[in-house]
């Protein structure tokens, strides 16, 4: 079976259509999304509406528990932004029927998905919502031997929109050390399948992953695909309540 993993979109609409675009020519016969569809971007409703419609299975993330609830742990911009979605996905211009299968959606989505030898979360295996693994945590052995302590064989995560492969043996290998594509054997993987929307690894194409399973074999590849995040960045900078750094990021990458 060969599978795409998008995570982190954040309203972003052109990435996810570049995205989607990159995976109809991939083979791929389902789509997860390991969370996080809005908050930041300025089309939340429009990348939800399309995530309803493409993915098989939708993880929760924080930013879409947030439209739900009131946020925990944000700061000023993200705030700010996450009350100008909500009001987005209630947009007069749309049916009821619309509106209400977008917060059915979200009300229903689970915290993590297990399928086999796979754990699917947004956040961590510890913490599946809210908690961050970032490279440098390689070197805190404690939080390391309890992450990898809570799944079996693979976990695959987003919320650092920072793409790579965290190892057993506390080493972090980026897509480019693996040069994009890792043969996966027995030992166990924590991998961040990387930002759809807002990737922040100092590269600014969108970037998602291949699931490729064959019997026991398993490649997990990579994908960076470019988008016009000028026109994003753009969108973003015509609407008040999004701050302008929200768009000035999407030029840099991180």
């Amino acid at each position: 079976m060969k599978r795409a993993l998008i995570s982190d979109i954040h309203g972003n609409f052109e990435a996810l259509q570049a995205v989607l675009d990159d995976i109809s020519r991939e083979s791929v016969s389902e789509i997860f999304c390991l969370g996080d569809i809005v908050g930041y971007g300025p089309n939340p409703a429009q990348c939800l509406d399309t995530v309803i419609g493409k993915c098989r299975v939708t993880i929760l993330g924080n930013h879409d528990q947030a439209a739900l609830f009131d946020p925990d742990g944000f700061n000023p911009i993200a705030l700010q932004a996450i009350y100008w979605t909500r009001d987005q996905l209630e947009s007069d211009t749309d049916s009821p029927d619309v509106v209400n299968k977008r917060w059915d959606f979200l009300g229903e989505l689970p915290r993590l998905y297990n399928e086999g030898d796979f754990l699917f979360v947004h956040g961590s295996p510890r913490e599946p919502t809210n908690e961050y693994v970032f490279p440098e945590d390689v070197y805190n052995q404690r939080k390391m031997d309890a992450l990898f302590s809570r799944f079996d064989r693979i976990c695959f995560t987003g919320h650092t929109h920072i793409p790579g492969i965290f190892t057993e043996s506390k080493e972090f290998i980026t897509p480019e050390e693996c040069n994009y594509s890792i043969r996966l054997n027995s030992e166990k993987r924590l991998i961040n399948v990387g930002s759809v929307g807002q990737p922040r690894d100092n590269d600014p194409r969108s970037c998602y992953v291949i699931l490729d399973t064959n019997g026991d074999e398993t490649l997990v590849t990579f994908k960076r695909v470019e988008y016009p995040f000028g026109d994003t960045a753009g969108k973003i900078y015509d609407i008040p309540d999004l701050d302008n750094m929200l768009g000035d990021r999407l030029r840099s990458g991180r």
